[in-house]
């Protein structure tokens, strides 16, 4: 903490010392032609290295060198460029300018989602985008990209995941519901790799491999563009919810940021102060001399606390294993032997400090720091070259499940008498480097490039043993493996639009291109003892206690095996074709096609239909047809490893099989196919009275062979722990694994059809109140409903019940159907007056439903009803204020979630709790007869809402010059 503020200080000393010497010789304002003021703006002194833009507020500062004439041009997309020469004679100037705009406001001009070379809004745009500028997106305290987006964006959710593995390093995030998977990220346009984690823990996306957008500097960032419609047949696999384009920035002026917060919560009548997070970002973009392009570097660092919000443990007995009832005994002397022994247990647990707040239930520690470097040099008027590449180092420490004193099987009493919360650590490493070259051949616009990503993973696991070793031997750190996944993609583009004088078609944008990708996958194994049963390279055999097994390999995440090991790659070629016409002002059609073959799987082709129609002023009617389809990844084709679960008090295997391995084939489950996607929208968007935007967007998207990760195929046995040689699971597993070590299976195959329908809409209005004051209000919503149509297994599955039935339990079809808020509401205003800010936001977060894996409302399996929960909606409210003291320094304080609102509690099972004696020792369902697991969750982990780390209240500093 003294690091912390130290570093904070110094920070904070450096800013603002920098900031006054900082002298402001060139200074003004930059609006379009109704005044309102224009963020983002650029303006570069021709001929010297000389250049900024206009900050939030619409205003810029320019440091000359020396007196002289200089020639001035201010920029921005979508309108037209002015230049004007200036006398630099005296210390300080101030000059205006007021851009030439067109019909629309000029901050919401997207490239995305058109391969047209003619700027539009996002009113303008023939699919629904959504425009996310630099200051929305440092507004606010997230300063994770995904935390951001999901307070921002209504269609997009993610949330922080907790006890997950490696999940709760790397949030997964869905687009209007879908997976994880089902949304293509661009970087500059350009395909960004996804991550070599795929999800199979219980969370939200499980299953599913997406791309680790905290991965990129927010710093870096000058605009985030969210298409929400199915874009496969333009930018290929993946884009089946649709696609969201990074664009980093260009000409900056210097700009740093520091801030620091922590949370201030009074949940479960407790003060929490946990959640301490430092941040500090810059960002700085050169314009070259003459013209001759840019270069921009941007950096972040974020180092985030742990949170806990776990509840107490309400197992009786820490240290002692649970009595049973003799046959002779009374109720009145067992349950007061029972009494005693759990008296000496509490004894013994305060003696010891033995806290039943054992858990780290929240966000684990991160220490996150990156840098981005994007730049072009322009060859002449009609060449440049441009590149962009990215190193991101994150490291992480996320907690487990406790492991008792009571548990003998999984810990050693030598090393740990009080028992031990193991510890999952991560080192992530995320590369990418993309060079291209842009310009024109003859008539026709072209575009080159290659673009290349690496994601890896490093597990280390600490504070626990391998409980096989000999009594004070084993190691308490293991490395455990490594995930690796690298993508390369070549692309050629080629565009040009045909002008015509007369006839129905006034314009035809044509475009054409080709890509070439690279996908490579691997899993490396661990050190021998963090899987290993005993140490058999030296001989030691794996221990006992008693007549029982203990578990190999590290408590909490067992490495990787040498058997798990695999180095896989495949590659795809793709062509497409992209036709734009426009006929006169008011009608825009469009056509694409998209062919890709794969090395593993076969082809696919995809098509897309578009259409606009201007009804009457800016008012438009849109719409849209499309075909997609999503690739399976590498790492669900491959991936595998092994764990440990107890049955009857012996260990037994867990596998996790790729799709090569006997076993799937002996359930009748073929190789991987691709989803296939059939989607439509219509919407209306426009503008009236020149300040209001409005757009309103229905969706359907109907997915087929979408892919799963099955719930797991256990062996089926007596009451008494018995195999059962009749069982169908039996017979499937002794084909390959005859002595039964082997106790249940999970895989990944292509087992359901989904709809999912709703509606996006955006509302916009600015007001301009006066020279020194505006209000800008938004309010943006989505609604949103998928179901699950039907399950489809392999013939063997189909034909037998029991195995369709654990093929996708109700479980795995709640993640899917109700695990993220089947609606969200964003009500933004923000408020300038002079050097004052005031930005208020509250989201409404829509219910979600958590489905127990068996079902009980079924009699016969004697579950309490309440396992199957529904949490209601939560509003959370932010606000922020900012205080300019100069041109260059801004000072903010907020709060987060400034009312501190918790989701609904997990409900608790009467029968599960300490004082209550009488069936504690008989609570043997797999998760306990509550969803708490034995009181330490309180909140829901299995589904996605909006957290549970309650308020957070936070300061900023932040300097431009």
């Amino acid at each position: 903490m003294i690091k912390i503020l130290l570093k904070t200080v110094f920070i904070v000393f450096f800013t603002v010392i920098s900031c006054q010497l900082s002298a402001q010789i060139l200074k003004g304002k930059v609006t379009d032609s109704t005044g309102l003021f224009i963020p983002g703006a650029t303006i570069q002194v021709i001929g010297h290295k000389l250049g900024t833009s206009t900050d939030a507020n619409g205003k810029y500062a320019i440091k000359f060198p020396k007196t002289g004439t200089y020639r001035i041009r201010v920029s921005f997309t979508g309108y037209q460029n002015t230049e004007t020469d200036i006398q630099m004679d005296s210390i300080s100037k101030t000059m205006d300018f007021a851009l030439s705009d067109t019909k629309t406001l000029l901050q919401n001009v997207v490239v995305i989602g058109s391969r047209s070379s003619v700027p539009r809004t996002n009113i303008e745009s023939v699919v629904p985008v959504d425009l996310i500028t630099s200051k929305d997106v440092k507004t606010f305290a997230q300063v994770d990209l995904t935390q951001i987006l999901n307070y921002v964006a209504p269609s997009f959710s993610s949330n922080r995941q907790t006890v997950a593995d490696g999940t709760d390093h790397i949030d997964p995030a869905s687009l209007r519901g879908l997976g994880p998977d089902q949304v293509l990220v661009l970087v500059n346009g350009k395909r960004r790799h996804t991550t070599a984690l795929v999800n199979i823990n219980g969370t939200f996306g499980r299953g599913s491999v997406g791309t680790d957008l905290n991965s990129i500097p927010v710093s870096a960032i000058e605009r985030i563009e969210v298409l929400r419609d199915g874009a496969a047949a333009q930018y290929g696999s993946d884009a089946i919810a649709g696609v969201i384009n990074i664009v980093l920035k260009k000409v900056t002026p210097y700009s740093f940021s520091t801030s620091f917060g922590q949370s201030d919560s009074k949940a479960l009548g407790r003060n929490f102060s946990d959640g301490r997070t430092f941040q500090a970002d810059f960002s700085k973009g050169w314009a070259f001399r003459n013209d001759k392009g840019f270069i921009n570097l941007a950096g972040q660092y974020i180092n985030r606390e742990y949170t806990n919000r776990g509840g107490l443990d309400t197992r009786p007995l820490l240290y002692s294993a649970a009595p049973t009832k003799g046959a002779l005994e009374s109720e009145a002397t067992f349950e007061a032997r029972y009494a005693s022994l759990k008296a000496a247990d509490d004894a013994r647990a305060t003696a010891n400090g033995l806290d039943r707040n054992n858990m780290r239930v929240g966000n684990s520690d991160s220490k996150n720091g990156g840098f981005f470097l994007n730049g072009q040099y322009n060859f002449n008027k009609n060449s440049n070259l441009y590149f962009a590449t990215g190193y991101t180092h994150k490291t992480g420490s996320a907690a487990g499940f406790f492991r008792l004193p009571t548990q003998t099987t999984q810990i050693d009493l030598t090393l740990f008498p009080n028992g031990f919360l193991p510890f999952i650590d991560t080192k992530i490493n995320d590369l990418s480097f993309s060079v291209g070259s842009k310009g024109k051949i003859g008539t026709w616009d072209y575009d080159i490039s290659n673009t290349s990503g690496q994601n890896t993973i490093k597990f280390n696991i600490n504070n626990t043993v391998n409980a096989s070793l000999p009594l004070g031997t084993s190691p308490t750190s293991f490395y455990a493996g490594e995930l690796l996944f690298r993508q390369n993609t070549s692309n050629l583009d080629l565009n040009k639009k045909y002008e015509f004088d007369g006839g129905l078609m006034t314009s035809l944008n044509t475009a054409f291109g080709g890509e070439f990708r690279i996908d490579n996958y691997q899993i490396k194994a661990g050190d021998e003892l963090s899987y290993s049963f005993g140490q058999p390279s030296a001989g030691i055999p794996g221990r006992m206690v008693g007549t029982s097994f203990t578990a190999a390999g590290a408590q909490v995440f067992p490495g990787f095996k040498p058997g798990n090991a695999i180095d896989k790659s495949r590659n795809n070629v793709s062509a497409y074709a992209d036709f734009e016409a426009e006929f006169g002002p008011r009608v825009l059609l469009e056509a694409a096609g998209r062919y890709e073959n794969y090395s593993d799987f076969g082809s696919n082709f995809s098509y897309k239909f578009t259409g606009k129609i201007k009804l009457f002023g800016d008012i438009s009617l849109r719409g849209a047809y499309a075909t997609g389809f999503r690739a399976p990844s590498l790492h669900q084709r491959y991936f595998n490893n092994e764990s440990t679960q107890f049955v009857a008090g012996n260990p037994t295997q867990v596998l996790t099989v790729n799709n090569d391995n006997a076993i799937v084939s002996q359930f009748g489950v073929g190789s991987l196919k691709p989803e296939i996607s059939r989607s439509g929208s219509l919407g209306l968007a426009g503008k009236i009275a020149k300040t209001f935007t409005f757009t309103i967007d229905a969706y359907n998207i109907d997915i087929k062979d979408r892919i799963v990760f099955s719930s797991q195929y256990a062996r089926e046995r007596t009451s008494s722990g018995a195999l059962i040689p009749t069982g169908v699971v039996n017979q499937i597993l002794n084909t390959v694994d005859p002595n039964a070590q082997v106790n249940s299976v999970q895989f990944f195959t292509n087992a359901i059809t989904t709809n999912t329908a709703g509606l996006d809409v955006v509302l916009t209005n600015r007001f301009n109140l006066g020279t020194k004051s505006n209000l800008l209000l938004t309010v943006a919503g989505n609604l949103n409903k998928t179901v699950v149509r039907s399950i489809n297994g392999s013939d063997k599955i189909e034909s037998d019940p029991t195995l369709k039935a654990k093929l996708f339990d109700r479980l795995e079809r709640s993640r899917y159907e109700s695990s993220v808020p089947k609606n969200k509401l964003n009500i933004t205003a923000n408020y300038t007056i002079d050097k004052l800010s005031l930005v208020i936001r509250t989201v409404r977060f829509g219910e979600v439903t958590y489905l127990n894996a068996i079902d009980p409302t079924v009699a016969a399996n004697n579950l309490p009803a309440e396992l199957d929960q529904t949490f209601n909606p939560k509003w959370i409210t932010d606000f922020s204020v900012s205080y300019a003291a100069n041109k260059s320094l801004t000072l903010t304080i907020g709060a987060n979630n400034v009312f501190d609102i918790y989701p609904d509690k997990l409900y608790i099972n009467p029968r599960n709790n300490e004082n209550n004696l009488s069936g504690i020792s008989t609570d043997n369902y797999t998760g306990g007869l509550d969803n708490t697991s034995n009181g330490r969750f309180l909140y829901p982990r299995a589904i996605s809402q909006f957290g549970y780390s309650g308020r957070y209240v936070y300061g900023k500093i932040a300097c431009t010059f």
